[in-house]
């Protein structure tokens, strides 16, 4: 089987888990971690683009993003 393009890169994500305390990570959790993490960006980004459309904007701005990550 071949690798799996993703578009967070998985390197950046066992960083982050190493950085929360585990000791060893397995490419199995990375693979899970960046999955669940692409699902929550790419909700998190279709709401941000949502609010600036509302807004009469093309463009999304931080506070977008903001409000979309606390919904």
């Amino acid at each position: 089987m071949g690798r799996k393009i993703t578009t967070i890169p998985k390197a950046p994500v066992g960083r982050i888990l190493m950085k929360a305390g585990a000791k060893r990570v397995s490419a199995d959790s990375i693979d899970a971690f960046t999955e669940i993490l692409t699902e929550i960006t790419e909700k998190i980004a279709t709401q941000s683009a949502k609010i600036a459309k509302h807004s009469g904007r093309k463009t999304v701005h931080e506070g977008d993003v903001k409000l979309a990550a606390k919904q």
